[in-house]
């Protein structure tokens, strides 16, 4: 627990330009109020009394956290994630460490990891899995069971140690580890583990924490397997039906010894299947990463030949049945009052994000979810325009639209209708 009477530490180097920097990009992410109740455009509002207050109690060894917001979120297998929001004020404390440590993490981690680091990004991680499973017939595909949730604090702060020598910077670690989260039901309190989804800084001490507990254990351990991390999210390659069992076995005794464990449920041998490959009806032969579902598909030869069973991947069903999900929840449809313009403003933003991320792999995929979109545009045609009460009308309709303004939303140029 935090000790609120600890003597002050000298001061450290913390410059107001180091604050402001960490402001500029905190605000570029934007994200709701925590605890405090202050929203960005509140924080605002004393823009540099706020920012020298930071500076100041960060700069003279003065500060310290408030209670991290507890938000729950629902997952699409019926689950619940927990995420814990700081309020602004420490979103910029702690992206002040952050760029400060940034750097020098950085020469430490591996290439095989992607999540949350500069110049790397899901893409990267997706394109490195493709090739893998084009090379090795077995994939462990491992789900970390409640890892920010569990995240050691003592073996952390050890990891931290190695590569941290600053006073400052470990108080204000463990400061942020060690806040209480503002529940419905009051202040809960950590007990030395943990580290909130949700944080700015969460994801590059979890990147830190899983470098020594995974990577630089798989490396040292299996250098016989390839492995691509993003974040928690781990996919292990390996040669041979028993050497994924091996591996899978000293997985699960090194993420014990170092206070973690595996949902057994979610965590699988898969046997990549293709063409070259004989069948394996005793395996699964399809998972799922970064919102992508790995499987045999039918290729086309690239010499025209005709196809053949590869093993590739497209956007999951769970991607998709989240998308749909979002848009139903607009129920935009029954919107009247709405012009088409109004409608293009709500859903252009999403549809370009869908498109930047999904459409690198498998465009095919995304013709068909924007088919859902069309219908639903075509039903809120329909319930706005008394003579085009059919769907036939109402699709006539969006075509004469799109052929006088192609551009008004974004998934016209991928989708047909």
């Amino acid at each position: 627990m935090i000790d609120l009477f600890e003597t002050k530490p000298k001061p450290v180097p913390i410059t107001k330009d180091m604050v402001r920097v960490a402001y500029r990009k905190v605000q570029s992410n934007k994200g709701s109020a925590g605890v405090d109740e202050v929203s960005l455009d509140k924080f605002n509002e004393n823009l540099y009394k706020n920012l020298y207050k930071i500076w100041n109690r960060m700069a003279s060894g003065s500060y310290f956290p408030e209670p991290v917001k507890e938000v729950i979120v629902s997952k699409l297998d019926g689950g619940k994630r927990k995420l814990g929001v700081p309020t602004i004020s420490d979103r910029i404390a702690q992206e002040v460490v952050k760029n400060y440590l940034e750097p020098r993490f950085e020469t430490l981690f591996l290439p095989q990891s992607y999540g949350y680091r500069p110049k790397k990004s899901a893409h990267q991680a997706i394109e490195e899995v493709r090739q893998n499973v084009r090379q090795y017939a077995w994939v462990i595909d491992m789900d970390i069971k409640s890892f920010f949730d569990e995240i050691n604090h003592e073996l952390l702060m050890k990891a931290i140690d190695k590569h941290v020598p600053e006073k400052w910077v470990k108080m204000y670690i463990r400061r942020w580890l060690e806040a209480p989260v503002q529940t419905k039901d009051g202040l809960v309190y950590r007990d030395g583990q943990g580290s909130p989804q949700g944080g700015v800084i969460s994801p590059l001490l979890s990147n830190l924490f899983l470098h020594y507990v995974l990577d630089k254990w798989l490396e040292k351990t299996f250098p016989t397997v390839k492995f691509v991390r993003y974040a928690d999210d781990v996919i292990v390659h390996c040669v041979s039906e028993k050497q994924s069992h091996y591996v899978l076995l000293e997985i699960k005794k090194r993420l014990t010894d170092c206070k973690l464990r595996l949902s057994e449920d979610k965590t699988q041998i898969t046997y990549c299947q293709d063409y070259r490959r004989e069948s394996r009806k005793d395996y699964p032969k399809k998972f799922d990463f970064l919102g992508h579902t790995f499987k045999p598909m039918t290729k086309k030869s690239k010499r025209d030949t005709g196809v053949f069973l590869g093993f590739d991947c497209e956007m999951s069903m769970k991607s998709r049945t989240r998308i749909i999900g979002e848009w139903k929840q607009l129920n935009f449809c029954r919107k009247s009052t709405y012009s088409l313009q109004d409608l293009a403003k709500m859903l252009n933003a999403k549809s370009r994000g869908i498109i930047n991320y999904f459409s690198k792999i498998n465009a095919l995929t995304l013709e068909r979810l924007f088919r859902h979109l069309d219908y639903r545009i075509a039903k809120w045609v329909k319930n706005k325009f008394k003579k085009l009460r059919s769907y036939q009308k109402a699709y006539d309709w969006l075509r004469d639209v799109k052929l006088s303004n192609p551009r008004m939303f974004v998934h016209w140029s991928i989708s047909k209708f």
